[in-house]
C-alpha cells in the first residue's frame, strides 16, 4: 500500500465533510481521491500536515493533545464527571444545486485532467505485484510530488490583467481557464469565452478556499473555432449578464446543455453510472431569439435616498435594466433581442413613461414586462379582423400575429401591472394567470414540450408486466395554474388532478379548466398543506397512476420524497427548471432512501407506516427553454420497480 493510500485510509477514519462545497465532492462516483481533495483540495501531505495542525480539529470534535509523545488529537471530553454526554445525530444538508456547487465540481474535474495530464499518465496500468524496495520508491516519488504542491502559486493582485487560455465551459456558462506561458494550474473563470479562446481578462476576485480566481473578459485576443462574433445579436453582450453563449452555433450550444444534464447526473445524483442511461440530445427551442414572454427590468433609487424616513426625489431619469456581470449596479438596457416584439416594444414604452415620471419615485423598483395575447377566429363571412380592447396592456398598436392557416389572428400587447391576468395560448389550449406569477416564460417550446411529456407519460406499449393493470390516473404535483393536468387530461380516464399549495394558483388552475371545457369529473385541483400532499388522492390505485413533478429550482424536499416513495405511482415524470436538483432527487428515487440525502431522521418508515419504493430511470432528456444562456430544463422518465 502507497504513502497515499495509507494517508488517505488515515483520512476517511476522522474527517467527516462539514461544509456544503464538500459534500457536494462526495456525491463524484469516479473521484477515487474525494475524501482528501474535497477539503479544500489539499495533497495528501497537506492534509496530513493541516490536521496535525489542529486546522479541522475545531470542526470535528477533535481535540489536539499536547502530550510531545502524542502525534494523534484525542477527543475532547466535554462531559460531566462519571457521565457520557449524549450523542448528537449527525446532520445531512442536501445539496442546493447552487451556481457555486456546480462550478466547483467542473474545475475539480478540470484540474484532475490537468494533474493527470502533467504526471504524463494516458491511461490506466492494470496493478501488478511488485517488489517492497520499488514500492518504497514510488512512495519516495510521490512524497516529492507533494511537497513540491505545498508551496502554491502567489495570487496575482486584484486588477492584474492577464491573457487566459479557456480550456473548457463550465455548467453556469461561464469560460474555465488558466494564464498563458503560466506553470501553475490556477483556473480564473472567465464569463463570454469559449473553449480555445485566448483572451485578456482582468482578475477581480479570489475564492482562496476553493483555489481558484474571478476576472473580467476584457477582448479576444484570438478566437477559437467555435467562436462567431458575427451571430451575436445584442449590443449588450458581454456586459449584461442575461446571456452567455450568442458567439456560439446552435447546435453547439445544445451539445453543450447536453453535457450539463450528463454532469449533473454524475455530480449530484450519488447514483453508479450502470444506473444512469445515456442523456438524450437536447430538444431545440423553435426560437433562438425573440422568444421570452417576460421580462422584469429594474431601476435603483436615488443616491442617499435609503436612509429611514428620508424620501430623496430622483433628480434624473435612472438607468433601467439589468445588472452586469460581477457587478451590483443597474447597467441601461434600450433593448432586449431575446425578448417577444410585444415585450420590446413594452420596454420602450415603459422607458418613454419613466422619462416623464422619474421625479414620482423616490426608490428603486422592478417593471413587470408580460406579454398577453388576446386570439380571434377568422370570422365566418369571410371579412377583417377587428383589432379587441387590449386593456391593460401598455401598448398602443397591438403586435398581430395571423395563424399559418388563416384561422385565427392573434393580437399581443404587453402587461406592466401584476395584478392583471394575463392570457397565452399552447396550441388551442388556452391559460390565464396573474401576470406577476410564474408561468413558462418561452411559448415557442411549450407546444413540443408538452407534446414531449405526451407521448411519454405513458409507458411504452408492451412494457408493462403481464397481468399489470393499465395507467388511467394523472397526479400533477406542483400544478401551479395546470399546465400538464389540463394538457395530459386527455389521456387519463380515470381523471387528472392538480396538487398544490399555493390557493391562488389553484384558483386559477380551475378557471383554466372550464376555459378549455374540462369538467371535475376530467380534471380536478386540489390546494393541498405539504406534509399531507398525498392524503387528498389516498383513495387512487398506486399502479393505475402517473405522477407528474414540476418543483421550483430547489427540488423536492424530504417530506415529499419520502410521500411520494411511500404512495408508490406506477409511473414518475420529474420536470425540473434545476437539473443539478432533479438529479439530486432522481437519486433519492432510485436509491429508495430519503436519509443519505437529507437526513436519518427520513431514513426508514415509522411503525404501521406504508414502506417505500424505489425506481429506475427510463429516459433523460434537456430541454432549451432558454437559448443563448447557460439554463437548460430536464425531463426524466421512472419506472417503479417491483421486488
Amino acid at each position: 500500500m502507497s504513502a497515499t493510500v495509507r494517508l488517505l485510509s488515515f483520512s476517511r477514519s476522522f474527517i467527516k465533510p462539514t461544509t456544503a462545497s464538500i459534500r457536494s465532492q462526495l456525491a463524484s462516483p469516479n473521484n477515487r481521491f474525494s475524501w482528501a481533495r474535497s477539503a479544500s483540495h489539499y495533497t495528501a501531505k497537506e492534509f496530513k500536515k493541516a490536521f496535525l495542525d489542529n486546522k479541522f480539529h475545531k470542526d470535528n470534535g477533535f481535540h489536539k493533545h499536547n502530550h510531545p509523545n502524542d502525534k494523534m488529537g484525542k477527543r475532547q471530553f466535554n462531559g460531566k464527571p462519571g457521565k457520557f454526554r449524549k450523542k448528537q445525530k449527525k446532520v445531512v444538508v442536501a445539496s442546493e444545486g447552487s451556481p457555486e456547487e456546480v462550478l466547483l465540481h467542473d474545475i475539480n474535474a478540470l484540474l484532475e485532467t490537468l494533474t493527470v495530464a502533467d504526471e504524463g499518465v494516458t491511461e490506466a496500468q492494470p496493478e501488478v505485484a511488485k517488489p517492497e524496495v520499488e514500492e518504497e520508491k514510488v512512495e519516495e516519488k510521490m512524497e516529492g510530488k507533494e511537497e513540491q504542491a505545498e508551496s502554491k502559486p502567489e495570487l496575482l493582485p486584484q486588477g492584474t490583467e492577464i491573457e487566459a487560455e479557456v480550456l473548457s465551459l463550465s455548467s453556469t456558462g461561464d469560460g474555465l481557464a488558466k494564464q498563458k506561458g503560466s506553470n501553475s494550474n490556477h483556473i480564473y473563470v472567465v464569463p463570454f469565452t469559449v473553449p480555445g479562446d485566448l483572451v485578456k481578462a482582468r482578475v477581480y476576485r479570489h475564492v482562496e478556499q476553493d483555489g481558484y480566481s474571478h476576472a473580467d473578459f476584457l477582448e479576444v485576443l484570438t478566437p477559437s473555432p467555435l467562436r462567431d462574433d458575427s451571430r451575436i445579436q445584442c449590443k449588450y453582450f458581454a456586459k449584461c449578464s442575461g446571456c452567455q453563449f450568442q458567439m456560439l452555433d446552435y447546435s453547439e450550444q445544445l451539445k453543450h446543455k447536453r453535457s450539463i444534464v450528463v454532469k449533473a447526473y454524475k455530480n449530484f445524483s450519488n447514483l453508479s453510472p450502470e444506473l444512469v442511461p445515456e442523456i438524450l440530445d437536447t430538444i431545440g427551442s423553435p426560437l433562438q431569439y425573440g422568444y421570452r414572454t417576460k421580462l422584469t427590468p429594474h431601476f435603483d433609487g436615488p443616491p442617499g435616498g435609503n436612509r429611514r424616513g428620508f424620501k430623496k426625489p430622483m433628480e434624473e431619469m435612472p438607468p433601467i435594466g439589468f445588472t452586469p456581470k460581477g457587478l451590483r449596479k443597474v447597467m441601461d438596457i434600450e433593448d432586449c433581442p431575446i425578448a417577444t416584439d410585444a415585450v420590446r416594444a413594452g420596454l420602450q414604452a415603459e422607458r418613454e413613461r419613466m422619462s416623464k415620471d422619474f421625479a414620482s419615485y423616490t426608490r428603486g423598483a422592478t417593471i413587470l414586462l408580460r406579454e398577453s395575447t388576446k386570439r380571434v377566429p377568422k370570422p365566418a363571412d369571410g371579412s377583417e379582423v377587428s383589432i379587441p380592447d387590449l386593456k391593460p396592456g401598455v401598448l398602443s398598436t397591438p403586435i398581430v400575429t395571423p395563424a399559418a392557416d388563416g384561422s385565427y389572428t392573434d393580437f399581443k400587447t404587453c402587461i406592466t401591472d401584476n395584478n392583471a391576468t394575463s392570457t397565452e395560448y399552447i396550441d388551442n389550449f388556452i391559460f390565464q394567470n396573474p401576470a406577476g406569477s410564474f408561468f413558462q416564460n418561452n411559448n415557442s417550446i411549450l407546444s413540443p414540450f408538452t407534446d414531449h411529456i405526451r407521448q411519454h407519460i405513458l409507458p411504452p406499449p408492451g412494457s408493462l408486466p403481464e397481468g399489470a393493470k393499465p395507467i388511467k390516473n394523472l397526479i400533477d404535483a406542483y400544478s401551479g395554474s395546470g399546465l400538464f393536468t389540463i394538457t395530459q387530461s386527455s389521456l387519463f380516464p380515470g381523471g387528472s388532478i392538480g396538487i398544490d399549495i399555493a390557493e391562488k394558483s389553484i384558483d386559477f388552475a380551475r378557471r383554466n379548466a372550464r376555459l378549455n371545457g374540462l369538467n371535475e369529473s376530467q380534471c380536478k385541483f386540489i390546494a393541498a398543506d405539504a406534509p399531507k400532499l398525498f392524503e387528498s388522492v389516498s383513495g387512487l390505485d398506486a399502479d393505475e397512476t402517473v405522477v407528474v413533478l414540476d418543483p421550483p429550482r430547489k427540488g423536492c424536499d424530504a417530506s415529499f420524497l419520502r410521500q411520494l416513495m411511500q404512495f408508490a405511482p406506477r409511473r414518475v415524470v420529474y420536470v425540473s427548471c434545476n437539473v443539478h436538483t432533479q438529479a439530486r432527487d432522481v437519486g433519492v428515487l432510485v436509491r429508495g432512501r430519503v436519509g443519505d440525502t437529507f437526513g436519518e431522521a427520513f431514513v426508514d418508515p415509522t411503525e404501521g407506516e406504508k414502506k417505500m419504493s424505489r425506481y429506475a430511470i427510463e429516459s433523460i432528456r434537456g430541454f432549451d427553454f432558454f437559448p443563448q444562456t447557460g439554463h437548460v430544463e430536464g425531463v426524466a422518465i421512472l419506472n417503479r420497480v417491483d421486488e
